[in-house]
């Protein structure tokens, strides 16, 4: 026992030593240690906001108990950009009954479709009605594979009758401060909806769910038209599903074939129409582990917020090469003052130490300011989070009192710290101390190929980040500023109309009037996302064109929409008020003509199932999705979709005719507040995470260029502090400052042209990859990689010319003193 606490005493006051000299070199060595420890800082703490980023989205879902078994439904109808989540009324129960893999189902309504997505809420005893989103229908079967923790009321039967409600805590104190709500009625949609009872309060839902809603409104008696619950043919619902402990998901996803045939081929087949039967033909199910919606769901239309797990994986990258860029200064600039520490190594070797004991000592100097970084980077993160939390759109928190957090960091930085100062130690300690001793070490071994390598890698790694920096700035600007078919500045959306009933024209008329209002247009369909979407089988009437069905949007709106949106009709006519039989007439876009193969399709007769109408005009394409789809198939039709009213306004004071507007709705509605937006600002919010991305792209190719250059300004410095001598000699045989500027700085930067050569084909890589996202997208430029490696040089040089214009303005006599 003796002997192991004299060991360990042994330990310690070795460690404690190795520690006292490493800050006593640190304290000597101000300025490289500034470097060091300024580059590790902000490498951990670009780890650390990035860590905290990437822990959120891979987070996503998992509080849900039964998470590993929860899934959803998901259909890929055969065509590009077809892949969807939307099934019949009936398949939620028919998957249950039929597939003994199946433990339970849940459905919900989102978007528009029966006042699901957003609505007008009051309770009962009030006038006031307050908007409110994330309003969705579902079963209460849903409830029940979710299992959301409940507040009040009973869970397992919340929903269970027609005309019930599920609100969330906050809505509930946000309504019924201080009280039990259960049982008490909310007014959802006043003049056009109806009272609902609330049935259960459950928790809010945290931030790494998916699905975001604060009220659920039962399916229960619900049907879109009737019969609707028992059609096969139309897709209006998202399934949820409940899998038995140990189900093979490869079987079960194999019976979904079967499945189909049985009942979507089946009943297609019951309507005798071919064109039907061809497309359902081409249908195919499968299932989506509830785990991977947030992230892996980028081709899948589901109209829900997600993330994007190859940012995820991107961004981690990043904060690894910031990371190895800020470890590879400390590696240059160890290796680059090895002739200063040759003596100490000479000496220490001389009196009795081994490699392993220097080794030791080195690897103590690495760790303290692998420490020192932690500490500092800890403080940058935390004043850092506010602007990278408004850059992500996140609200991330430091997990201060999370237990594994102390360990993580102790266990991460000391790993950092040795890897850092493992190449830098077994070189140090290499040396013979014969020659050490003797002065015969290379000073700093400036050519060292090693050293040079690093240099690149950290350029080449801050070069492709300017490059894509630029790219997806490039992209964001051909977004907005792209024709996209319709006028998206001065048009205002007047939202929740449809509240007003029966009195939506009058409203309308009255809005025309106003002074500064073009026009005025009603209308749930408008091209940005958000609003009112529709699938439909359309084809050309006539057994000549029964083979050539084409799946595309039908959209219901009013005479005025084509002027108040600045649409372009190329062909035949607009929509008139004065002629009646527009109410059975369609506007079809160029690509429906194009894959209807119609020339000229004025005239022609169009139909779904059941309907049909006669084209009269064919309207320029404009875009209604994101540009990362292509434009798709889409017929306007004269009908009721009374939710959105757009106004064209003149250019003139925008804020007087928004308070115009709002009086006039104070006298239709007075109980109810308006509600708008504007379209462009819309259009704009389509693109908020490519915005996002470019921003995050931006600050962490500063940060590592900053890095980067810390370390070139640290070798720099210590080039020009070896050549004191050289420069001294010169300067008196005659070379101007501006020589030995250029004799200091054409080495580094030899080495920062080699990285722009490296970084151009692998920054084409990759934004040519990121791109594809894109079906409309600007192409790579090569002036961008010259603009991107111009930038870069002009960095460098400024940074290794500060040094050497310093070296080259000192007086020769200083520096030939000594000789």
């Amino acid at each position: 026992m003796a002997t192991f606490l004299c060991q360990e005493k042994k330990l310690l006051s070795m460690f404690s030593t190795h520690f006292k000299i490493a800050w006593r070199n640190m304290a000597k060595q101000k300025m490289y240690s500034a470097i060091k420890i300024g580059g590790f800082s902000l490498g951990i703490a670009a780890c650390l906001l990035i860590a905290l980023y990437i822990r959120q989205e891979l987070s996503y879902d998992q509080h849900y108990p039964n998470a590993s078994r929860i899934c959803r439904a998901v259909i890929d109808w055969g065509n590009p950009n077809s892949t969807g989540t939307y099934f019949p009324a009936p398949f939620a129960n028919a998957l249950k009954a039929d597939l003994p893999e199946v433990e339970q189902t849940g459905r919900f309504l989102d978007g528009e479709l029966f006042g699901a997505g957003s609505c007008q809420i009051r309770p009962s005893d009030k006038q006031e009605n307050t908007y409110e989103e994330g309003v969705l229908f579902a079963d209460q079967e849903l409830l029940d594979i979710l299992q959301i923790p409940f507040v009040y009321g009973d869970a397992a039967h919340a929903l269970s009758e027609p005309n019930t409600i599920v609100i969330t805590k906050s809505k509930a104190d946000k309504y019924f401060p201080h009280q039990n709500p259960v049982g008490k009625t909310l007014i959802v949609n006043d003049n056009t909806g109806k009272p609902y009872r609330i049935g259960g309060v459950i928790e809010d839902l945290p931030v790494t769910s998916h699905l975001q809603f604060d009220f659920l409104l039962t399916l229960k008696g619900i049907e879109l038209w009737p019969g609707e619950q028992t059609y096969w043919l139309a897709n209006n619902y998202q399934t949820y599903i409940l899998l038995r402990p140990g189900t093979d998901i490869i079987k079960f996803q194999s019976k979904l074939a079967a499945f189909k045939d049985r009942y979507i081929i089946a009943n297609a087949a019951k309507t005798g129409d071919k064109r039907i039967i061809d497309i359902v033909k081409k249908v195919h199910f499968s299932i989506q582990p509830l785990k991977d919606i947030h992230l892996r769901s980028d081709k899948i239309d589901d109209r829900l917020s997600h993330g994007d797990i190859r940012l995820v994986w991107l961004f981690g990258a990043i904060a690894g090469f910031i990371l190895i860029i800020a470890g590879i200064n400390f590696v240059n600039l160890s290796t680059a003052r090895s002739a200063s520490r040759a003596k100490e190594v000479g000496l220490r070797k001389a009196v009795g130490s081994d490699r392993a004991s220097l080794v030791k000592q080195f690897l103590s100097e690495s760790i303290l300011f692998s420490f020192l970084s932690l500490l500092l980077g800890l403080v940058l993160a935390w004043i850092l989070l506010p602007y990278f939390n408004s850059l992500s759109g996140k609200s991330l928190s430091m997990p201060w009192s999370a237990w594994w957090l102390a360990p993580l960091l102790i266990v991460s930085t000391t790993i950092i710290g040795v890897l850092a100062g493992l190449y830098p130690s077994l070189y140090l300690s290499s040396f013979q101390p014969i020659h050490a001793l003797k002065g015969k070490i290379n000073q700093g071994h400036r050519r060292s190929n090693m050293r040079s390598a690093l240099v690149v890698f950290q350029f080449t790694t801050s070069i492709a980040l300017i490059i894509g920096t630029f790219t997806i700035y490039r992209q964001m600007r051909y977004i907005l500023d792209k024709k996209i078919g319709f006028e998206k500045d001065h048009v205002l959306l007047i939202q929740g109309t449809n509240t007003l009933g029966n009195r939506v024209p009058a409203f309308k008329d009255a809005l025309s009037k106003l002074p500064g209002v073009k026009s005025a247009s009603v209308s749930d369909y408008l091209p940005v996302t958000g609003t009112k979407r529709n699938d439909n089988i359309l084809s050309i009437e006539g057994t000549s064109h029964e083979d050539a069905p084409i799946s595309g949007q039908l959209w219901v709106v009013d005479h005025d929409y084509i002027k108040t949106l600045s649409m372009n009709i190329v062909k035949g006519r607009d929509f008139s008020i004065d002629m009646r039989t527009d109410s059975q007439a369609v506007i079809i876009n160029q690509t429906m003509a194009k894959q209807l193969g119609l020339k000229d399709p004025i005239g022609k007769r169009i139909s779904n199932t059941g309907s049909a109408w006669t084209i009269i005009g064919v309207v320029e394409d404009f875009h209604f999705e994101s540009l990362r789809n292509s434009i798709r198939p889409l017929c306007l039709t004269i009908g009721n979709s009374s939710s959105i009213i757009s106004v064209k306004a003149s250019a003139a004071d925008m804020h007087d005719l928004i308070g115009s507007i709002t009086t006039l709705w104070k006298d239709f509605s007075p109980h109810q507040p308006i509600r708008y937006s504007f379209l462009d600002q819309r259009f704009a919010r389509m693109y908020t995470d490519v915005q996002r991305t470019g921003q995050i792209f931006t600050s962490f190719a500063v940060l590592a260029i900053i890095v980067a250059c810390l370390g070139l300004l640290g070798l720099s410095a210590f080039m020009a502090e070896q050549r004191t001598k050289e420069i001294g000699v010169r300067k008196v045989l005659g070379a101007s400052i501006s020589n030995l500027v250029m004799l200091l700085s054409q080495d580094f930067l030899k080495l920062v042209l080699l990285a722009i050569i490296i970084a151009t084909p692998l920054a084409w890589y990759a934004m040519d990859r990121w791109l594809e996202n894109f079906a409309f997208h600007i192409p790579i430029e090569w002036w961008v990689f010259i603009l991107a490696g111009f930038i870069a040089v002009v960095i460098a040089l400024l940074t290794v010319s500060y040094q050497s214009l310093r070296a080259a303005l000192v007086n020769p006599v200083q520096s030939l003193k000594s000789e």
